[in-house]
């Protein structure tokens, strides 16, 4: 049998949660909890499960959860999870804030609990296709754009969008971030919903990235660009094109397409089965607390960074 597990906020990505892990062999599906429980009733009866009013209700012999609350909610379901000794994985981003991130992570590894964070692009098949081709990046370009939709108004496009991008950007350039520059504008909402935010690592490193949950079109593009090669992402159509500079046999420079091949899938999938891997063999996860808690750190430098005007 698989680790049991349930999920947590059964709403648009939760009801994802619960279908994949119904999916997933290596996982046995325990429940699902949900604030609305005529959602959480429709959505274990789809995937074969059982819906409960609350997470004290599940049952003693669950392992591991999945939480997809609203942001505003991930400290006191995370904290209430660990207390229970359950490994965990939330979706980004980690908490509302540093220091509500900062005391889950804690609390997890005073626990000894896997803590995994829900930063879906690093296990995009595309992202993963390219890793191994990205040695020192020197300049980062990112644009992330999506269409209005009232998901995730609780949080600004900092959290909802451009987030993904700061973690990607810091798992590539783990070096410490020297500046940051950025501007915002609030136009649909009360919060910002378009993001620009240059970012200068010590390494020399530069990222410029951009997100917009207000566009006409759903855009997921990253551009590296290191001394002897430019690799361009599409994490929605999940493609990779690189190209680098050959000097050739007489030194007379060219650029040479390098083709990549990507295995296409669904990269929540992924995230779940490594989650479900990192539970069995008690290992850290691709992204842990402490990764989710870095991205919401450099979120919060961002927000700062445009709050103090843009310098």
């Amino acid at each position: 049998m698989g680790i049991r597990i349930a999920v947590i906020g059964v709403g648009y990505l939760g009801r994802h949660h619960a279908r994949l892990l119904a999916s997933l062999p290596k996982a046995s599906l325990a429940g699902v909890v949900d604030a609305d429980p005529e959602r959480s009733a429709a959505v274990a009866a789809e995937f074969g499960t059982r819906a409960y009013r609350s997470l004290e209700d599940l049952p003693r012999d669950v392992r591991a959860v999945t939480v997809a609350v609203p942001t505003e909610a991930h400290h006191a379901v995370s904290l209430a999870c660990l207390e229970r000794g359950w490994d965990l994985m939330v979706e980004k981003p980690l908490a509302a804030s540093m220091e509500e991130g900062r005391e889950i992570v804690e609390a997890a590894e005073k626990r000894g609990a896997v803590l995994q964070v829900g930063h879906t692009e690093r296990y995009n098949p595309a992202v993963r296709s390219s890793v191994p081709r990205i040695r020192r990046p020197l300049f980062v370009e990112a644009h992330r754009l999506g269409t209005f939709t009232p998901r995730s108004l609780d949080i600004d496009v900092i959290q909802d969008l451009m987030i993904h991008d700061l973690d990607l950007v810091r798992s590539l350039d783990p070096s410490p971030v020297a500046t940051v520059a950025a501007v915002g504008v609030r136009a649909l909402t009360d919060k910002m919903d378009i993001a620009n935010a240059r970012i200068r690592f010590e390494s020399g490193c530069v990222a410029n990235l951009t997100a917009s949950r207000i566009s006409t079109d759903r855009v997921r593009k990253i551009r590296i660009f290191q001394a002897d090669s430019y690799i361009s992402i599409d994490t929605a159509e999940q493609e990779v094109a690189h190209y680098r500079l050959d000097l050739g046999g007489e030194g007379r420079p060219r650029i040479l397409n390098d083709p990549v091949s990507v295995e296409k899938g669904e990269p929540l999938k992924v995230e779940l089965s490594s989650f479900l891997d990192a539970v069995g063999a008690r290992s850290r996860p691709i992204v842990s607390g402490r990764d989710g808690l870095a991205a919401l750190d450099l979120a919060e430098r961002v927000r700062k960074a445009i709050q103090e005007g843009g310098s």
